[in-house]
């Protein structure tokens, strides 16, 4: 039996498991950072998820940075063979995710209940609370508006979901389908109404969140995965279905490669940062660039496009002792970077400077760290001007400095100087140079896409540093590739060995 979320461990497998979504490319971040802020144990990844055990209470699951969401495993296992079994069959195999093995789900939603418990207890007890005038009416707007941005989405959901029923209804009148498919339809509606008759004494609400993909989404829609597993959940537990405003949320996602069922612990995303006012780079992919630079206290920190100041934002949060810098040359960009630090409570963190990134009024060899998103996308065509920008950031950085920059295939080639070698960018998943290949400034508007990847995360996202010559004085260390929606691109780390010239 699991420990109690939040208790001392019993042992190395003591704990509650849980999983978290990730961009494709950030599963090494996150499983690096479970380790080192969750003490997790039995770390593992799947394409887009990592997996892990530990015994932290909900404000310590709370502070991951490099997670889209978190969620409390149910159960994990093989994926469904669509090609071999009749829709039927599988239907039946799907209700038996629940009805082979209900203490799994019993279990999880016990250890559910008692996560929520315990943080229900220490926020009552918390000094913070006892005052409520001193949190921040800001924060709070921030909440508020990100809390009913939600509900809206919700709502447009559910009325699209009653539109599809309404149509799949329909279609069966008319009589479409097969004989054996009419039975099956006509059964499923009579154990919902059996269901709820037999059950209708139990309080705990419940609604089912699916997401189909690859073979099993050319078979199935998500609402006939989800309506089958909520029939199945009703009849074994005596739950009732409420799609608008349920106690508990059931996720799902079949896929070719696994079935995983979980419950979200939290109704906003992890990745949604209420001390972010206007949104910028994706926080998890600012916040996974600031990690690798090994930021320390006293250190001086540049962001010499900092854009919205999202970078900043992510690193004066986790590195509070530390002295940041943003420049840009724009003063929209600059102004909105403002009400970032000033809602987050940071603007005394971070200077601003309206500067051009190839003159920066900065002494050489000033600066510790260097990170930055290096715009591109259809409206900056830097092309080889990267090597004036790159050469500026060398002259302020000082000997044994780290630059993170998050560049575009484009960029990168440049830097390697692959333009006059030939050489491709690299054999397995390589970018292309068309124009629609990267759509947008601000990346991280887009949300990072999970999607399966070819090897481990460590072999997938250092397979380009053999062939990476240094440039100056600056030497390549590790590199990863990142999905920043419709485009990919890849966070490059480099240090500084010497001064130029000497």
């Amino acid at each position: 039996m699991a420990a109690v979320p939040g208790g001392p461990c019993s042992g190395p497998a003591a704990g509650a498991r849980f999983f978290c979504t990730a961009g494709r490319g950030l599963e090494p971040f996150l499983m690096r950072e479970v380790q080192a802020r969750l003490a997790a144990t039995q770390v593992e990844y799947i394409s887009g998820k990592v997996f892990f055990t530990t015994c932290s209470d909900l404000n310590m699951l709370k502070k991951l940075k490099s997670a889209e969401r978190l969620f409390l495993l149910i159960k994990k296992q093989l994926p469904f063979n669509v090609s071999s079994l009749r829709k039927g069959k599988i239907f039946n195999e799907m209700q038996r995710l629940i009805n082979d093995d209900p203490e799994s789900w019993l279990n999880a939603i016990s250890i559910w209940k008692n996560l929520l418990e315990l943080d229900a207890k220490k926020e009552k007890l918390s000094p913070q609370n006892a005052n409520p005038l001193k949190r921040k009416v800001g924060d709070n707007d921030i909440i508020a508006k990100k809390l009913k941005t939600e509900r809206m989405q919700e709502t447009r959901e559910n009325k699209e979901y009653q539109m599809e029923k309404q149509i799949g209804e329909k279609t069966l009148e008319q009589g479409n389908f097969t004989t054996k498919r009419e039975k099956f339809q006509e059964e499923l509606q009579n154990d919902v109404a059996e269901a709820v008759d037999t059950h209708n004494q139990n309080d705990l609400t419940f609604r089912v969140s699916c997401r189909c993909s690859g073979a099993i989404a050319k078979t199935f829609t998500a609402q006939e995965v989800g309506r089958v597993i909520g029939i199945a959940l009703m009849k074994q537990f005596g739950w009732k279905a409420d799609l608008r405003n349920p106690n508990l949320e059931i996720f799902i996602h079949l896929s070719d490669i696994y079935s995983v069922m979980g419950i979200p612990v939290f109704r906003v995303p992890l990745a949604s940062r209420a001390y972010i006012k206007t949104a910028g780079l994706r926080s998890t992919i600012a916040w996974a660039m600031a990690s690798l630079a090994e930021i320390k206290a006293g250190a001086v920190v540049l962001d010499p496009m900092c854009g919205l100041g999202t970078i900043l934002l992510e690193a004066a949060k986790e590195w509070p002792d530390v002295y940041y810098v943003g420049a840009d040359v724009s003063g929209s960009q600059l102004l909105g970077a403002g009400d970032n630090l000033r809602a987050a409570g940071l603007k005394d963190k971070v200077e601003l400077l309206k500067v051009s990134v190839i003159e920066l009024p900065l002494p050489s060899e000033s600066v510790d760290i260097i990170i930055s998103d290096i715009p591109f996308g259809k409206k900056f065509k830097l092309g080889k001007d990267i090597r004036c920008i790159l050469q500026e950031m060398e002259r302020v950085l000082r000997v044994g400095g780290t630059i993170v920059l998050l560049l575009s295939a484009d960029h990168h080639r440049h830097l390697k100087g692959c333009e006059e070698s030939g050489v491709p960018l690299n054999s397995k998943g390589s970018h292309t140079d068309e124009p629609g290949s990267a759509e947008c400034l601000n990346p991280e508007e887009k949300a990072a896409v999970s999607e399966p990847v070819s090897s481990s995360p460590a072999a997938s996202n250092r397979e380009c540093l053999d062939r990476m010559p240094p440039f100056g004085s600056l030497v390549p260390g590790e590199c990863y590739r990142v999905s920043l929606g419709k485009t990919d691109a890849l966070i490059c780390k480099y240090k500084k060995s010497h001064t130029p010239g000497r």
